[in-house]
């Protein structure tokens, strides 16, 4: 294989790591993608491509795919690489001060930047203690929501009280024959607004709301048709729901894999960085997006892109620490200008 140069290795092609790729270009700084999945768009393309996103400026509303494709066609004058399916295993600092990565393939990459916007590292759903759960994995049990036209006209049951449960038993209650969610407490950690149009659709009988319960009981012959559930309050009792899927929406355990390795500050499974330009203890690496951590961090695709953004003009001055960098506004010259 032949080494890949380039201004930047970005590791990570999520939405942040995407976005990086503009606001480098807009400086003239040519960047290369690392991915372990096999397209780019991160957790937006394989977690939850048909889900919305509203707080991403100027969308009131826009689904998952839909932004990675937008930014996809934005990075596009830029002509960025990608190697793709593999991870980066290897890192090493060079005598020039340049950084050199390899990726489990064998694959060379070198820069004298390296951007880690790698969302939540590694990661792999929370599954329940349930003792024959793997039996019905992709056979009525889902950790993860790819196309929601699966569960059009089926009974759904989702187990879960953040963010993800209460969002997708709202969106697939105008699917599903049914949908029944079941949680373990009684008040919910998500978003004020979902929580209470959670509470709504459950009052208008929409949505079958089992609070202080947990399924404990997945049964079928091939491929599931009930759960069982241990309800808590007011008084102990078991119930059986006849269902076509169990979706359990526990979250992601992320891990950093070999990136825990390369000598970061590392706090609670985040790379610890300076907020002037979001680098690392490790002079030319930078951490953007989820995998970072700071006091204040909110994680939020928009502070992601607020990082990437800081972060290019660092990564600038690096490779040309005698010139003067000024801000050109993309409305004044536009993006051709940058070419």
């Amino acid at each position: 294989m032949n080494k890949i140069e380039t201004d930047i290795i970005i590791i990570g092609a999520g939405p942040v790591g995407l976005f990086t790729v503009f606001e480098a270009g807009l400086l003239k700084l040519k960047c290369h993608i690392i991915d372990v999945l096999a397209e780019p768009g991160g957790q937006l393309t394989e977690i939850y491509p048909k889900k919305p996103i509203y707080d991403i400026p100027g969308f009131p509303s826009i689904l998952a795919g839909d932004l990675i494709s937008n930014l996809m066609e934005q990075i596009a004058p830029f002509k960025p690489g990608f190697t793709l399916g593999t991870r980066a295993k290897k890192v090493t600092k060079l005598e020039n001060g340049h950084w050199q990565i390899i990726t489990d393939d064998g694959q060379i990459h070198e820069a004298p930047n390296v951007a880690i916007a790698g969302g939540l590292g590694c990661f792999e759903p929370r599954k329940p203690p349930i003792p024959n759960i793997q039996d019905f994995e992709n056979k009525g049990i889902d950790y993860i929501i790819k196309d929601p036209e699966k569960y059009r006209d089926k009974s759904v049951v989702i187990s879960g009280g953040g963010d993800s449960a209460l969002d997708w038993a709202i969106f697939l209650a105008d699917v599903a024959s049914k949908v029944s969610l079941v949680h373990r407490r009684g008040e919910f950690r998500g978003h004020p607004d979902s929580v209470q149009k959670t509470i709504d659709l459950a009052e208008k009988g929409i949505i079958n709301l089992i609070k202080y319960a947990e399924v404990t009981e997945i049964n079928g012959d091939e491929t599931l048709n009930a759960v069982g559930i241990s309800v808590k309050k007011p008084e102990v009792e078991q119930l059986t729901i006849e269902t076509d899927y169990f979706l359990p929406l526990f979250g992601l355990s992320p891990k950093l894999g070999p990136i825990g390795e390369w000598g970061l500050n590392i706090e609670k499974n985040a790379i610890v960085v300076d907020t002037l330009d979001y680098s690392t203890n490790q002079e030319g690496i930078y951490a953007i997006g989820d995998i970072n951590t700071y006091p204040g961090k909110l994680k939020l695709i928009l502070c992601g892109f607020h990082e990437a953004t800081l972060m290019v003009q660092s990564a600038f001055k690096r490779i040309y620490p005698n010139k003067n960098l000024v801000l050109k506004y993309t409305t004044v010259q536009g993006v051709n200008g940058f070419d």
